[in-house]
């Protein structure tokens, strides 16, 4: 049985050309050996490799044979041989610039094979018509039709339109507007110099408008260049603009992700330092960069790069400093624009809330309470580390401290949006040793009668000398 399958297989074979030539079937190539042979002599082919991989290598240098051949200056001016049916109209187009698209050259070579019994006879007939030494021989067109479905949104008539003009002039100006469809088409139609001359012009447009759209088009597209290009924008735009430009809300997440973990800036020299961020410099120094606590957060700081060096020793050697003399701190002087903050947003759905804060080793707690539907009071109270709800979520890896009195000062206040004007409430600034029993634990409490919600409440307070 195996003998009989063997021979049957050896005995097949299939008639090609009129002259009945013929090959076995289960070679890769199921054409026409000899016409393959002789495409492979004019395009100057390694008739192995066409053998090993025909669809591929015959494509690419059929493309090349083209390109090669008629430069998009020699534009056609005869009756168009090729209907490209797409997105609802018909596209005349000529064989050489066909074939600059992979996409089209293959719905070419498909469409091809389809009507004719010999295909890559008809193609060795088409090349020899095509060869620039014979134009004057250049028999009368065969038109061929082929279709393309596009499902990309953002492929547009006119952006299409502008990708077929690409195949036949280099120097066709790319609108912004059109850009993301011209870059889709590019894509659709596998026209690699068109899609990157569109990647270069998104490059050399970024800005807060089309930051979040040139980024998604880069990963839809698998485009690293231009995922890259982006990154590298926002490192260099995000603190400049972040206030000016309302589109930057508009930043896909991930890449806000990338850029805050990123070093933005070269190691030896960091942004406020730079040229560029000098006239920066006062507007930082007013940030209180010493209530950052955290070590960890003090490490994305120096990772980002952007703050000098020396800000962040000096911060972290007042913490040091601090922690060494009992939570003194000794360098906060003005409570209105050195004191360390944390707040509490009050919403309509709640009665109580509170939220619990590590400084120094001293724990409290910050309270809100809602007693009707327009009075409410605020608070700080101070606990002790071993009452703590979660004791490893609030000072796991901070200090303790076992000191029976800590003197603070502090202030609290409260703001909430009442027709269209802010009210303003606030507790005068205080000063309190707060100690761990019941009568010397909490602070002064606010009270306040508003109809507006939300209320944004601020406790803040400083450590002094004691």
């Amino acid at each position: 049985m195996i003998m009989s399958n063997t021979h049957k297989a050896r005995l097949e074979r299939r008639v090609a050309g009129s002259t009945n030539r013929w090959r076995l079937p289960k070679q890769p190539f199921s054409g026409d050996l000899l016409s393959l042979s002789q495409m492979c002599k004019a395009l100057s082919i390694d008739f192995e490799e066409a053998l090993r991989n025909p669809d591929r290598l015959c494509m690419s240098q059929i493309q090349k044979f083209f390109c090669e051949n008629f430069k998009k200056k020699d534009i056609q001016s005869g009756e168009a041989d090729v209907i490209l049916e797409c997105l609802g109209f018909k596209w005349e187009l000529h064989q050489p610039q066909v074939f600059q698209s992979e996409t089209l050259a293959k719905l070419y070579f498909k469409a091809l094979a389809q009507g004719t019994t010999h295909p890559l006879r008809e193609l060795e007939e088409l090349l020899r018509a095509q060869s620039p030494k014979k134009t004057k021989e250049k028999s009368p067109a065969k038109r061929i039709i082929i279709s393309l479905k596009i499902n990309d949104p953002l492929v547009t008539k006119v952006a299409f339109a502008t990708a077929l003009k690409n195949l036949y002039m280099s120097e066709v100006e790319i609108n912004l507007e059109d850009v993301l469809g011209v870059l889709a088409s590019a894509h659709i139609l596998q026209f690699r110099g068109l899609f990157q001359r569109c990647v270069d012009v998104m490059i050399a447009r970024l800005m807060p408008s089309t930051i979040k759209k040139f980024y998604e088009a880069g990963c839809k597209y698998k485009e690293e260049q231009l995922t890259t290009g982006c990154e590298k924008w926002l490192e260099m735009n995000l603190v400049p603009l972040v206030g000016m430009q309302i589109h930057l809300h508009k930043i896909p997440q991930d890449l806000l992700h990338k850029v805050l973990k990123s070093p933005s800036f070269p190691e030896n020299c960091c942004f406020l330092d730079r040229d560029i961020g000098q006239s920066l410099r006062p507007l930082f120094l007013c940030l209180r960069l010493h209530g950052i606590t955290k070590g960890k957060d003090l490490e994305v700081l120096r990772h980002i790069n952007f703050f000098p060096e020396s800000w962040l020793d000096q911060v972290t050697a007042n913490h040091y400093h601090a922690l060494e003399n009992g939570g003194d701190m000794v360098h906060l002087k003005d409570l209105n624009t050195q004191a360390v903050r944390f707040g509490l947003l009050f919403n309509q759905e709640n009665t109580t809330y509170s939220k619990t804060i590590a400084l120094y080793g001293f724990f409290f707690k910050i309270k809100g309470l809602k007693h009707d539907t327009t009075s409410y009071s605020f608070y700080m109270q101070r606990i002790k580390h071993t009452d703590l709800e979660s004791p490893s979520a609030v000072y796991e890896h901070n200090p303790v401290s076992l000191r029976a009195a800590r003197l603070v000062k502090y202030e609290i206040r409260a703001e909430a949006l009442v027709d269209g004007k802010w009210q303003e409430f606030r507790t005068n600034q205080i000063k309190q040793k707060f100690g761990l029993t019941t009568s010397s634990c909490k602070s002064h409490t606010l009270k306040i009668q508003t109809v507006g919600i939300p209320i944004y409440v601020s406790f803040a307070f400083i450590f002094p000398a004691s």
